[in-house]
């Protein structure tokens, strides 16, 4: 898949929390354990959320693609985030979101608390 796809995916799922009242605190968040496409929050909730972008035919669904090993990086980086933020004492979830074609645009799918901390 193309970055920019990627890239298309995670404005479309920002703008999708943005919608419902989440304000973006972080994008694309690289620590050397991993990356975090999207840090949200939300009434003292922080959300790290996986955003996973397709465009063709698909044999799994994308959220299949975050594995164990992927959810482990996602937690190493959310504890490197939250060493540092003003907002280590909120609740925390990770979602992962897939973005997939339409017939008319994109199609969100929100996995909220896709998997524990």
């Amino acid at each position: 898949m193309s970055r920019n796809i990627g890239q298309k995916g995670e404005a479309i799922a920002a703008q999708y929390y943005r919608q419902r009242g989440y304000l973006v605190l972080g994008h694309n968040y690289r620590t050397r354990m991993g990356e975090i496409d999207l840090i949200l929050y939300k009434e003292d909730l922080i959300v790290f959320a996986e955003v996973k972008t397709r465009t063709g035919r698909m044999l799994a669904t994308p959220a299949e693609a975050v594995d164990l090993h992927k959810q482990q990086r996602l937690r190493l980086a959310a504890e490197r985030y939250l060493q540092n933020s003003p907002f280590s004492e909120a609740n925390v979830r990770f979602d992962v979101v897939e973005v997939t074609p339409a017939a008319k645009g994109w199609q969100v799918h929100c996995i909220m608390d896709a998997f524990q901390v």
